[in-house]
């Protein structure tokens, strides 16, 4: 027999926790809820909210951001700290900084550094571009080369102080530091000598002349470490993408190699072997020179496979006024420079530069027509790109404006010899360079 249990049993599932009649599960002592805030009763006292915590409705549980970063009460997001609204966003394929705007930028340095000789100038010009480039440049193989630009802008300086001593100098000094021994020469050699005297006027003013150089070099150093070459060569009219697929091989030509330098001296370290010295220089050159020319071969491969060299068919007509207009604006443009730079031709120089620009700029869109390539999502020049660009403008004109104005501070004299001094103004106008290490996108491997 089959005995079915009534209401007994059921009664005896309220006091064992089972569920009752309805299917619903009663309270019980371990699984009751205690509301947050509790109303003053007998025997009670109100208590207050706990810190951190909203008393409003269902969402009396949850807990409230505190700290820097409050709740927004009408929309629920956390708010953000000024200084992170404007802080420069994490590099990414869509908002990166345009190739161009690190061109102008760096070009604007070195045009500042070309209107001086003043030491203290030019190592500020320098700091400024080496602080940019810690600042925002990557791990790409490109952006390892400005320490080798550093070097060199050094061994410029060096070599010619050298060729100072050895060949002698225009500049008349009273401050003999050493004689060298002078190989006499030819009567057809006037004007030249090997050794002799050399004072410490020349040697200043060779200094002078090799720091000025060398910041140079290391301004095209900091477009080298922070444009992407590729980038770059999108940006170029369709008329120049040849020519500009050569330069940017040349240019990429030099980082690369100090890469590949760089890693067989740590392969050289990690093997026990010396990393100096002019025999571990001979067997690290070999493998320099394969891969430089593995490289290329890669290279002509693949410009190949991309149709490098091949163009649309363009009327006879098209391309002979493409040609007179490109070569005639080009003309036009060193004609009108000339003028600006000269005294006497300042009158029709910038009208003539501006109309040969304009002739220029219209034989490369005609020229553009021979290009069959296409581009494959452009870079933007954006609000940025006008900020790094200008920045380097304006530290170049104000520079030109400064050596009108008090040109013997920007440039010292060295007969007699002079100790350089810092100008305030053209110093502070060369701090403006500083603007892409706070606008320019950071690389994404320093986003904190």
């Amino acid at each position: 027999m089959t005995v079915v249990g009534g209401s007994g049993g059921s009664g005896g599932s309220g006091a064992s926790g089972g569920t009752g009649a309805d299917g619903a599960q009663p309270p019980t002592g371990a699984s009751r809820t205690r509301p947050s805030t509790r109303t003053g009763g007998a025997g009670g006292n109100p208590a207050r909210p706990q810190a951190g915590r909203t008393t409003h409705g269902a969402e009396r549980d949850v807990p409230t951001p505190t700290g820097p970063i409050a709740a927004d009460r009408a929309t629920g997001s956390p708010r953000v700290p000024t200084y992170k609204k404007w802080r420069a966003p994490e590099a990414t394929r869509g908002n990166a900084l345009h190739a161009g705007a690190w061109w102008l930028w760096a070009l604007g340095l070195a045009t500042a550094a070309s209107r001086t000789t003043n030491p203290l100038l030019l190592g500020l010009i320098v700091g400024v571009a080496g602080y940019v480039v810690a600042a925002r440049r990557t791990d790409a193989p490109w952006a390892r080369s400005y320490g080798a630009f550093v070097k060199l802008g050094l061994f410029v300086i060096a070599l010619r102080l050298v060729f100072s001593m050895l060949l002698g100098s225009p500049i008349p000094g009273v401050h003999t530091l050493f004689t060298l021994p002078e190989v006499p020469l030819p009567a057809w050699a006037q004007g030249i000598r090997l050794g002799g005297r050399v004072t410490a006027e020349q040697l200043v003013f060779a200094f002078y002349d090799g720091a000025k150089l060398a910041t140079l070099l290391i301004c095209v150093g900091a477009a080298n470490a922070l444009a992407n070459p590729a980038r770059l060569l999108k940006s170029l009219p369709a008329a120049l993408y040849e020519v500009g697929v050569a330069v940017v091989v040349a240019m990429t030509f030099a980082p690369n190699m100090v890469a590949d330098v760089v890693r067989l001296r740590t392969a050289r370290r990690l093997r026990g072997r010396p990393t100096g010295g002019i025999k571990a220089i001979l067997q690290i050159g070999l493998p320099v020179l394969e891969g430089a020319l593995e490289r290329s071969v890669a290279i002509a491969a693949s410009m190949d496979a991309r149709g490098y060299g091949r163009t649309a068919r363009v009327p006879a007509a098209v391309r002979h006024t493409t040609n007179v207009l490109t070569l005639g604006g080009l003309l036009g443009i060193c004609a009108g420079t000339y003028g600006l730079l000269a005294a006497e031709g300042a009158g029709y120089g910038l009208t003539l530069l501006l109309a040969s620009l304009l002739l220029a700029l219209a034989g490369l869109r005609l020229g553009g027509r021979r290009s069959i390539r296409t581009r494959y999502r452009p870079d933007r020049w954006g609000v940025r790109a006008w900020l790094v660009a200008g920045s380097g403008a304006a530290v170049a004109a104000l520079l030109i404006r400064a050596a009108s104005l008090d040109p013997e501070a920007l440039r010292p004299g060295v007969v007699p010899l002079v100790a350089p001094t810092l100008p305030l103004w053209p110093a502070a106008a060369i701090l403006i360079g500083l603007l892409p290490a706070l606008v320019a996108p950071l690389p994404p491997s320093q986003e904190a």
